[in-house]
């Protein structure tokens, strides 16, 4: 799994897994999700980041080992 946040654009882009993305879909108007030929999502992009999340605050819990 990847975060990144691009300050420029305002938008964070959450990878879940690294497959050819095949489609995406607009959950709203700033919010995408991008998926594999098989449907699941491998990312999510947030658009306008800052202004619907804390960015500067990051807490990852449960990671797999």
């Amino acid at each position: 799994m990847k975060l990144k946040y691009f300050p420029d654009t305002d938008t964070l882009y959450i990878e879940f897994q690294n497959n050819n993305i095949t489609e995406s879909k607009d959950l709203d108007e700033n919010t995408i999700f991008d998926l594999d030929a098989d449907g699941n999502i491998c990312a999510i992009t947030f658009e306008h980041a800052s202004q619907r999340t804390d960015i500067n605050h990051l807490t990852v819990e449960g990671i797999a080992a």
